[in-house]
């Protein structure tokens, strides 16, 4: 009898402790939904006002939202932090706050800390995919295969040079590990088209020869950019370098993106087809969300990344009948998500790390400029690799091609959300994005000095097929729009 009782108050002690572990779970998930509003509040208003104060200045917009983010974030404010390292609820400022309207203890917090932060990556990772489908339709691919091949020398030199000296630099002289070498090396590959053809139309330059290359050139670094991207970060998910694997992910991404762009011609009229045939709302932008889903799914289903799929799925419904008006419904959605992945970049970079004062940082505030002063000649030699035309100005070329802007972010991202760099080569990275940003617009009108005139139809003839007027005209839009 005795026994008995004693199970019973054990099987009731059991209900007790799992009806206690079951309301504490439904506290713990209550103020996750709260939480997630609080920090897209933080994110909104630090991506509007400092996109204001960067458009202020004559800067891009997206350069005031990484700025923004870096303030809200962990080196500043504390208002939008993560779960990494030993970073915990207590460091949240949000967190202080719903633990004292809300009345949460400490265990609740801490686990509506870690979800609302995972809803908060998710949504960020959201923001890049539509960022890259936005940027795959605003590319023509006519007029990539069109630039000539001026514009593809400085280009791939414009990649491989930067992306060398930055990995090697990083092995030899600071004997960084293979992989987060690789991907810091990759980070300095890009070229943000939207800032260098903003000054170029402001100065006048844009359809100048100089200006012609300069766009061109732009254009294919963010397409070889994108395969660089994929490729280094699918090798940050095996943790090692393999010839044969990264022999293999440059092929596949090079083959998905050619394949995708070929089977696009098939794919745009039954496309228009479905979205004519749809009466209800969302008839054009929720097949071509689809799509770009389904193809970013195949991205990352055979090692790649979901971002080539989205930019392959853009590059493909920029060739529909549909594309303006599909760029038009898509612009709310970066609107809403893609400042929600530059402020998360900027939040999580923690500039104390190279702060100087601190002896175990110095060695990454050398990385720094060490990555600084590649990034930045690495983009200038570009323009002495122009051959066959006199009277260039290979300065302005060179200078042209500095700015990193929003593609060098995407690659601080991605690096910093997979975990293959380490935080003082992530603020590296996210420093030399901020200064080149900032060199290139006074540099650019140093250069190029007083206007000269537009390249006329000879002269374009000696550019063996360089950009015309209606890519200065797309690249112009691209700016406004960023």
């Amino acid at each position: 009898m005795v026994d008995a009782l004693t199970w019973v108050n054990k099987f009731i002690n059991f209900g007790q402790i799992q009806l206690l572990a079951t309301t504490t779970e439904l506290e713990d998930t209550s103020m996750v939904l709260p939480g997630v509003m609080l920090s897209l509040v933080v994110v909104y208003f630090a991506s509007k006002v400092g996109g204001e104060i960067s458009n202020k200045f004559g800067l891009p917009p997206v350069l005031g939202e990484l700025v923004g983010g870096v303030l809200v974030g962990i080196s500043a404010l504390h208002l939008l932090v993560f779960p990494e390292g030993e970073i915990d609820g207590s460091n949240s400022v949000l967190m202080q706050f719903l633990q004292t309207t809300a009345g949460l203890n400490p265990a609740a917090a801490e686990a509506t800390f870690k979800a609302q932060s995972e809803v908060i990556s998710v949504l960020a990772e959201l923001g890049i995919i539509i960022l890259l489908f936005e940027i795959g339709l605003e590319s023509n691919v006519k007029q990539l295969i069109a630039v000539g091949i001026q514009a593809t020398v400085v280009a791939c030199v414009g990649v491989a040079v930067p992306f060398a000296l930055g990995t090697a630099g990083l092995m030899i002289i600071f004997g960084v590990p293979a992989v987060p070498a690789i991907f810091a090396g990759a980070a300095l590959t890009a070229t943000s088209i939207g800032i260098t053809s903003k000054v170029l139309s402001e100065i006048g330059h844009l359809n100048s020869r100089e200006g012609q290359i300069i766009i061109g050139a732009a254009v294919i670094d963010d397409v070889l950019g994108i395969i660089v991207l994929a490729v280094v970060a699918s090798l940050a998910k095996t943790g090692k370098v393999d010839a044969l694997n990264v022999v293999y992910l440059i092929i596949s991404s090079t083959v998905f993106l050619l394949g995708a762009i070929l089977l696009g011609r098939f794919f745009n009229s039954w496309f228009e087809n479905i979205s004519e045939q749809l009466k209800t709302r969302g008839q054009l932008l929720i097949p071509a969300l689809i799509f770009a889903f389904i193809l970013s799914y195949i991205g990352a289903a055979i090692r790649l990344e979901a971002i080539l799929g989205a930019f392959a799925a853009g590059l493909i419904l920029h060739a529909t009948d549909k594309r303006i008006e599909l760029e038009r419904q898509v612009q709310p959605i970066a609107d809403m998500l893609v400042p929600i992945f530059f402020v998360t970049v900027g939040a999580r970079t923690d500039l104390n790390v190279l702060n100087p004062a601190i002896p175990t940082n110095r060695e990454g505030l050398v990385q720094a400029v060490f990555l600084i002063a590649v990034a930045i000649f690495g983009k200038v030699v570009t323009g002495f690799t122009v051959f066959g035309l006199d009277k260039i100005n290979r300065w302005a070329i060179g200078v042209g091609m500095i700015p990193r802007g929003e593609v060098g972010l995407v690659f601080a991202g991605v690096g910093s959300a997979s975990g293959a760099i380490s935080p003082a080569t992530n603020a590296a990275i996210i420093m030399t994005v901020i200064l080149t940003t900032f060199l290139a617009p006074p540099l650019l009108r140093v250069v190029f000095g007083s206007p000269v005139k537009v390249a006329d139809e000879s002269e374009n003839a000696a550019l063996n097929g360089a950009v015309t007027k209606p890519l200065a005209v797309e690249a112009t839009q691209e700016s406004k729009h960023n």
